[in-house]
């Protein structure tokens, strides 16, 4: 057993060879068959609202903000020129053929190692959140990056090149679950260490969804939905030890919202400010909303409206019914992204694309359940609408990565 779980998680690192080796022509890399045009016309359709909301979001606080130099289109115009080299790159990989990203799964995830420790070594601070260690700064330029969004595609690459090559294994024996939870905490942790919970929350999720996917005995959900419930339990009554001090207050705030008891004035001020301000927006918003760029809160009551908050500015000015159909959408495309990988030609392209639609879709439901107060507040981004160029180009990577599975005759039906 201990042979087969060393062969089976880091021998995969020595398949990057095998990407041009196999291939005599350049063309042998790529796939011209059309792709799933519902897909791109969501993805397309999301991004343009998401651009939107973002702008309408973000010019008046950009506007008092000096490190926005106090231009108005300071966060728009970046966002923008992410988008173009996104939605480039997303066409791009969409030629790729999926088994170059199955030879690079463990090349990605060992970049993805090298880069969670970096950060926690040396880290690019951040004004005014000096205490997290989640950024790098590219050198000679002034972007950064949180290679915990790298780390959710090569978790997710990594588990599908796995599972479907020891998908025997993992449909038969039990015992299968421990190297893949093993490698799933292992990445959690650094994720934890940067002072990133929701991240660490976030990949998580992913990790099992991906077990649940790829065969992993139900009979191991059920114990690990017993293990999740004690560890709930405990973690109610110590949490004040466990996380720091943001975190836990977070929590406190939260509780006392959910139980409809009042804040302190010192509280509403402070920790409870920015999660008092999004119900402020959205009560304000009522059906049909005050109107687009009409909102009251993001002249700066709802701090930095353009980052996880977002969602909060769509629903002061489109009301319900706006937030309403842009709900509709992700769920569409996350819908979509699933039938692409249940129709897909091999066992890794059905996970990789079911895969990254969990993500989207997971962390979609996280963000707008913080906004809501639906759950404790947490640095989850919404996808396509918050601020953030290489978020957003990685993610629209990733949509490339499922246009390319929806591709027909890349290749014979794998494992």
């Amino acid at each position: 057993m201990f042979k087969i779980i060393l062969k089976q998680h880091f021998a995969v690192f020595y398949t990057l060879r095998d990407i041009f080796a196999r291939r005599k022509r350049l063309r042998d890399c790529f796939s011209t068959s059309p792709f799933d045009i519902t897909f791109l016309a969501l993805v397309i359709a999301i991004l343009s609202i998401g651009l939107v909301m973002m702008f309408s979001a973000s010019y008046i606080y950009a506007w008092y903000d000096k490190t926005a130099s106090y231009d108005p289109y300071y966060y728009i115009k970046r966002q923008l020129i992410f988008a173009v080299i996104g939605v480039v790159l997303m066409i791009a990989v969409s030629f790729v053929k999926t088994d170059i990203f199955r030879d690079a799964s463990g090349f990605i995830m060992l970049v993805a190692v090298l880069l969670l420790v970096y950060v926690l070594i040396n880290p690019y601070e951040v004004l005014g959140k000096e205490e997290f260690k989640r950024w790098i700064q590219i050198p000679g330029t002034t972007i950064t990056f949180q290679p915990s969004e790298i780390a959710k595609l090569a978790l997710i690459m990594y588990l599908s090149f796995s599972m479907e090559k020891y998908h025997k294994l993992v449909e038969q024996k039990a015992w299968m679950i421990f190297p893949y939870a093993a490698i799933i905490i292992f990445i959690c942790g650094l994720v934890y260490m940067e002072n990133h919970v929701s991240g660490t929350l976030l990949i998580f999720g992913i990790g099992v969804a991906m077990l649940f996917f790829g065969g992993i005995k139900w009979q191991w959900f059920a114990v690990a939905g017993v293990v999740v419930a004690i560890a709930a339990v405990i973690f109610m009554f110590a949490a004040d030890k466990i996380l720091e001090g943001y975190a836990f207050e977070r929590i406190r705030i939260w509780l006392k919202l959910l139980f409809g008891e009042e804040l302190t004035t010192q509280e509403a001020r402070g920790s409870g400010w920015q999660s008092l301000q999004s119900l402020y927006a959205i009560g304000s918003g009522g059906l049909f909303g005050l109107g687009f760029g009409n909102s009251k809160q993001k002249h700066m009551f709802l701090p930095e409206p353009q980052n996880d908050f977002v969602f909060a500015v769509v629903c002061e000015e489109l009301g319900f019914i706006g937030a309403l159909i842009i709900i509709v959408l992700f769920i569409l495309l996350v819908a979509r992204g699933f039938i692409i990988g249940l129709r897909a030609k091999t066992k890794f392209g059905a996970l990789l694309a079911m895969g990254i639609s969990f993500q989207v879709g997971l962390q979609a439901a996280l963000n707008i359940a913080v906004v809501t107060s639906t759950v404790p507040n947490t640095g989850i981004s919404l996808p396509f609408f918050s601020y953030g160029g290489t978020s957003l180009v990685m993610l629209l990577v990733e949509m490339g990565m499922i246009l390319s599975v929806s591709r027909n005759g890349e290749r014979k039906t794998g494992k």
